[in-house]
């Protein structure tokens, strides 16, 4: 892992997340791997070239191509990590242990050995939309409703995270109708994809959503950002 010189995270930004221009991700993915230690992407943005922003990693993931990469909730999907690159705003740096100044680039190796061995174990699923992995999500990530061009919203947090055959992630959200137990754990059955619903727009992390929720400014001036670039 290489050893760069750290620029300081700002945790007070919104708006910088919602300068990225969807790129295609068309690599399957094979298994994941929770990230339960806090390791963090690092991204920077052309608007503040001397700051460097942080996001909590959900997962890692071993592609069909052999890569393993880190998997964070961006906008309204699921990306990779070194994928977020952007030529005018938001791009990739690398990643940062919480709390430390220690920037490196290389998926940590054992999240690699243990993908790679977690693989040969289960072997090679049919590429079809069947249920393959369900992780809880660790990230307090929250999926964005709206029906009237974000007059008024309404959040909901993701459960869990299922990878099917074909390589596609899903956030899964309670059908508040058809919840019989609590806690709701991953696999339960009243969990249905988020991006399924109609009214689904966007992803955040449950530092933003907190914000949304209780209306901060600068929460809500993000998102009339993101209702007039659509």
């Amino acid at each position: 892992m290489a050893r760069q010189q750290a620029r300081s995270p700002d945790h007070d930004n919104v708006v910088n997340l919602f300068d990225y221009r969807r790129m295609p991700h068309d690599k399957r993915i094979l298994r994941v791997s929770p990230e339960c230690d806090g390791l963090e992407l690092l991204y920077s943005n052309d608007n503040h070239p001397d700051k460097l922003f942080s996001l909590k990693v959900l997962c890692w993931a071993l592609r069909d191509d052999g890569e393993v990469v880190a998997m964070v909730p961006w906008l309204d999907r699921i990306m990779a990590c070194t994928e977020l690159e952007d030529p005018l705003n938001g791009r990739w740096e690398g990643y940062r242990l919480p709390e430390s100044q220690y920037m490196f680039e290389d998926a940590p190796a054992h999240k690699c050995t243990e993908l790679q061995a977690a693989h040969e174990f289960f072997g090679d699923s049919a590429a079809d939309t069947s249920v393959v992995q369900e992780i809880p999500d660790t990230i307090g990530t929250h999926a964005v409703f709206t029906e009237d061009g974000f007059d008024s919203i309404s959040l909901a947090e993701v459960v869990s995270w299922r990878v099917l055959g074909n390589g596609v992630m899903q956030a899964m959200i309670a059908d508040e109708d058809a919840v019989e137990r609590t806690p709701i754990l991953p696999g339960d059955d009243c969990l249905v994809p988020a991006n399924e619903r109609a009214d689904f727009c966007y992803f955040f992390q449950h530092a933003i959503a907190n914000k949304i929720k209780e209306r901060d400014p600068e929460a809500l001036a993000a998102i009339s950002l993101l209702n007039d670039s659509h």
